[in-house]
């Protein structure tokens, strides 16, 4: 009888290890910056096409949008097309529609090519974490994730900082150019660089089966409630960053708008929390760290209100870490505690985490035209301290009554 073939791993120090943390780096990096690249240039918008906050704020609310929903289907999607396959369309669309963004004739066209973007971004986070831990041999896979992780927090930060400072030199439209190209360039690394997959399991289900692990997610006692802090702590966090834009660029603050995107390096401390926050969680337990996270980011949140540079600067700083320390701490949560369709879980709390981006941050931009900052302070400080109370019921939360297996890797962040 023929002995089973052993599956080929990428192992660390080898040319196709190389290959492949640049490519995920890369591509990490291509669709967070993509994603992410309008949300200093909103006051720009609201300005150039006379919208106010909440319409301007339509250019991330719609790609957001789209991609929860989108998210709920690509792993679908993959299983059909593959996970290379869906990967590489994925970054070749999203480069392409941000090489035609800068081009948009009026405000509608703007928004159609972001709406389109989001359908385009979800093809990478939705299989990116599965094909690392299927590719890679098991000492690699901490770096290569570690790698990955980092890439998409680098992305989001170098969007928003590039988008914003050259906006303020040479105008949003070249600004976005220069995105666009350099998106592209690394689009094309990951099609060189990316390796076909050599153990990729596609279990083919249909949308029945996919609707029953759906909704199975909804019979956990905790589940349901990870998925809500999701909405709200995302929906508190990115009202917080759309908004601080359009106040510091007003009297008394003044600042500039490359000034204004400088503030997105904080982003390197929910690098940092995030890390940290995960081996404290795992020491300590999750029940035991989660809802002081959450409390550390309500805290930053409401230190804003104070009408100071350096204060709003250290609120900003303070709700950033905490954010992402809390972030991280429930996505593999969730992956932990799903006994089944641990894929749909990730992708359930992936939908309430963009869910809460585009229906929070839109509203937020309402509050402010409304009421100036206390009205972001409504729905972001709000949404905060609702997400203190799902921590705190999360506290009390039963353990699970089997041990808890082996996680699969989140979808995406």
């Amino acid at each position: 009888m023929a002995e089973p073939r052993l599956p080929i791993v990428i192992r660390r120090g080898t040319p196709a290890f190389l290959r492949a943390n640049i490519a995920f780096f890369l591509s990490a990096l291509a669709i967070f910056a993509s994603l992410y690249s309008v949300q200093p240039l909103l006051p720009i918008f609201a300005n150039e096409f006379s919208l106010d906050a909440g319409a301007a704020s339509l250019a991330l609310s719609a790609t957001t949008a789209t991609l929860a929903v989108s998210l709920l289907f690509a792993s679908w999607v993959a299983d059909r097309l593959g996970r290379r396959t869906l990967m590489v369309w994925a970054i070749l669309l999203t480069a392409a529609l941000g090489l035609l963004l800068p081009f948009a004739p009026n405000w509608w066209s703007l928004i159609a090519i972001r709406t389109v973007m989001g359908l385009t971004l979800s093809g990478l986070p939705a299989v990116a974490m599965v094909y690392i831990a299927e590719e890679m041999e098991p000492d690699a896979l901490g770096f290569s994730m570690g790698l990955y992780i980092g890439g998409t927090a680098i992305g989001g930060m170098a969007g928003r900082l590039l988008s914003g400072v050259f906006a303020d030199w040479f105008g949003w439209r070249p600004a976005l150019v220069a995105l666009g190209i350099a998106v592209a360039i690394a689009a094309l690394a990951v099609v060189l660089l990316l390796p076909r997959p050599q153990n990729s399991t596609r279990t083919r289900i249909g949308l029945r089966d996919l609707a029953h692990l759906i909704r199975v997610q909804f019979n956990d006692p905790g589940l349901p409630w990870l998925f809500a802090s999701a909405f709200l702590l995302m929906g508190s966090f990115v009202t917080l960053y759309n908004y601080a834009g359009f106040r510091l660029a007003e009297p008394p603050f003044e600042l500039s708008h490359a000034a204004i995107a400088t503030i997105f390096v904080v982003y390197l401390l929910g690098s940092a929390s995030s890390a940290w926050a995960g081996g404290l969680a795992q020491r300590l337990g999750r029940r035991k760290v989660y809802w002081g996270f959450v409390v550390v980011m309500a805290a930053g949140v409401f230190l804003t209100l104070i009408p100071f540079t350096p204060a709003i600067i250290a609120g900003l700083a303070i709700a950033t870490a905490g954010y992402f320390a809390a972030h991280g701490i429930a996505s593999a949560w969730v992956a932990r505690r799903a006994q089944i369709g641990r894929a749909q879980a990730s992708a359930i709390y992936l939908f309430a985490y963009y869910l809460g981006s585009s229906a929070l941050g839109t509203l937020g931009g309402y509050a402010w035209v409304m009421w100036g900052w206390n009205g972001v302070m409504m729905v972001s400080g709000g949404a905060a301290l609702a997400a203190m109370l799902v921590a705190w019921r999360l506290f009390f939360l039963p353990v699970l009554p089997v041990p808890e297996r082996p996680a699969e890797p989140p979808s995406g962040i």
